[in-house]
């Protein structure tokens, strides 16, 4: 079973060390991007250097160290998905020591009239996917724990927000009607496909989680459309907002 999976007893097998060596100590601070179209525009925009790589069978992606507004962060853009984003991220760690992470994306409305013109700030998201139940026991949601952090920041910088529990799910084509009424009924606002893998490495690993997101398409309707869903997922502003973040975890 799936619940059964979390072992904290038993030694891992496979480790970052073995593929990378020693770990680096670059900088403190990594924003991810889902969006190739705010990557693009960062690189365009930003001071950067190439201090690493990420490397798979079928890619190589840089990490770059860019300089915004008199700090240094670690920017890269990110796999899709609760397993690869979450890899992504202990890789990210053992190759710059960025142990705090200001993860920003899109996310299907379900409950449009709270999130429409607002940043969801989740505060615990259902585990409907699998990484999670290797890195935290098991149990239906995560808690999403620097969500009062942002709520703080939100609020002092008077950007529309509003808080709730987040679905996350690998399966986007399995999104059923009765998954959706479940869910909502549960309390969840929005649905995305990172967020409680993400949350479960960091919490294991002891690293910081800063995340936000931007609903775009409403999945709760009659006839799905996907309109709006290209801003909620390029939209640059999200990329300033993790700026702000960054500047206020760096002191």
């Amino acid at each position: 079973m799936i619940t059964d999976s979390f072992d904290n007893v038993s030694e891992a097998i496979i480790t970052p060390r073995a593929f990378f060596g020693e770990k680096k100590n670059i900088c403190d601070t990594a924003i991810l991007t889902f969006s190739r179209e705010i990557y693009a525009t960062v690189l365009e925009k930003y001071p950067n250097e190439v201090v690493g790589e990420l490397k798979a069978a079928n890619q190589v992606k840089p990490l770059h160290l860019i300089t915004v507004d008199g700090i240094k962060v670690i920017f890269y853009i990110s796999e899709i998905g609760s397993a690869l984003a979450s890899t992504d991220v202990i890789e990210v760690n053992w190759k710059t020591g960025a142990d705090r992470f200001i993860m920003f994306g899109s996310a299907g409305a379900l409950a449009p009239e709270l999130t429409t013109g607002k940043y969801v700030i989740p505060t615990e998201s259902y585990r409907d996917e699998g990484m999670s139940y290797h890195y935290v026991p098991p149990a239906d949601y995560i808690k999403i724990k620097n969500a009062a952090f942002l709520e703080k920041l939100f609020t002092e910088k008077r950007i529309p927000f509003v808080l709730g529990k987040a679905w996350t799910t690998d399966a986007v084509y399995m999104e059923t009607r009765e998954h959706v009424r479940r869910r909502k009924e549960d309390g969840c606002i929005a649905v995305e496909m990172e967020l409680a893998g993400v949350q479960s490495v960091c919490d294991y690993y002891g690293f910081e989680l800063y995340d936000f997101l931007a609903t775009g398409d409403v999945v709760d309707q009659p006839e799905y459309d996907p309109e709006g869903l290209h801003e909620a997922n390029h939209s640059f502003e999200k990329f300033d907002i993790a700026i702000e973040i960054a500047k206020r975890i760096k002191g």
